[in-house]
């Protein structure tokens, strides 16, 4: 069995890791941390773990040489105070905040907004993408889980730009639920500034961007300037994303979509569908489904659709746990989509 901790485990983020992590059937829960909740019973805080997972949380990890991994489910900038002495002990770590994403200090300053304190682990984090970097991710100590947006978008995206079609600028446009905001109350997503809305937000500055041009351009040189706007819509879970690129005019699209029908089949939590990817089909489990239709002669729109907490979050992150220790990476995982 697999030994597994989780600190922060009373985010949105943690409580997804609980609830696989629960069902997992390879993994033994040893400790889960919080500081606002230590003391309390998980199933306390939530309820849809009663009689599921019988643990209280505790305020940090006491002997994290105990366990074999740690899921790391901080806030941005807490993570890279964490992770070092995690290593140090011997654990294997899968962060889930922002932290290792971008591999450079610079860049991460300056998205982030403050000095990276361990740029030693960040040079030897591996970007947590499993269809992307699952050899790499099989032998890491440190995986760098990839935000929801990126993930959402990079997944339609991927198989466009290994064509080598891609000859222009790349928009990306996401429609996320509101949970992708964490736990915190905050103005941003109270009730009714968002029941009735449909809000873009951090238009061109959002964190997220630079994860997705950073794996565009290492798979193709033709790929002009990246745009991403996210939305916020009045629902809990789920990202919708849209991206409409420019291809070569001579682009053979009928090539262009056999590099999709081989990355669905080579990838078990990608699902190549007909027409438009549907929410419904993905909320609560860790499929991505993908489509690609020609809108002209030089233009393409692809699009994906993802739990934002389980593909694009805890899922992604226990399917690169199951691949760091050898199991079929679909193990605790093969949940379906509600449907409804």
């Amino acid at each position: 069995m697999i030994k597994a901790s989780v600190i922060g485990g009373t985010g949105y983020m943690g409580f997804e890791l609980l609830r696989i992590l629960s069902r997992h059937p390879k993994v033994e829960l040893c400790e889960v941390t919080s500081r606002s909740s230590a003391g309390k019973k998980i199933a306390q805080v939530y309820p849809a773990l009663g009689r599921i997972i019988d643990k209280e949380y505790v305020p940090e990890i006491a002997h994290p040489e105990e366990s074999d991994v740690v899921f790391v489910a901080a806030p941005h900038g807490s993570s890279m105070e964490i992770v070092p002495s995690l290593l140090s002990a011997g654990c294997r770590v899968i962060d889930l905040s922002g932290d290792y994403r971008l591999g450079n200090a610079m860049e991460y300053e300056r998205w982030y907004g403050k000095r990276h304190t361990d740029p030693a682990n960040l040079s030897k984090a591996v970007y947590g993408l499993t269809e992307l970097n699952r050899n790499e991710i099989k032998h890491a100590q440190l995986v760098a889980n990839p935000g929801c947006y990126p993930t959402g978008a990079l997944l339609a995206l991927i198989p466009l730009a290994w064509s080598n079609a891609i000859s222009g600028d790349v928009i990306i446009d996401s429609k996320s639920g509101t949970s992708g905001a964490g736990a915190t109350p905050g103005e941003f997503t109270h009730h009714p500034a968002v029941a009735a809305n449909v809000m873009p937000y951090k238009v061109g500055t959002h964190r997220h961007l630079p994860e997705i041009e950073n794996v565009l351009r290492q798979i193709s040189s033709k790929v002009g300037e990246v745009s991403f706007t996210p939305h916020l819509v009045p629902i809990v879970r789920g990202i919708q994303t849209s991206c409409y690129v420019r291809i070569s005019p001579d682009a053979d699209f009928e090539g262009i979509m056999k590099h999709y029908h081989v990355f669905a089949e080579n990838n078990k939590f990608v699902r190549l569908v007909d027409g438009v990817p549907r929410l419904p089909s993905v909320i609560g489990s860790n499929y991505c489904d993908v489509a690609l239709m020609r809108v002209s002669r030089s233009l393409v729109s692809a699009f994906s659709a993802i739990d934002n907490l389980c593909k694009g979050g805890s899922g992604q992150a226990v399917q690169n746990m199951n691949v760091m220790f050898g199991l079929d990476e679909s193990t605790g995982l093969e949940s379906p989509g509600l449907g409804v």
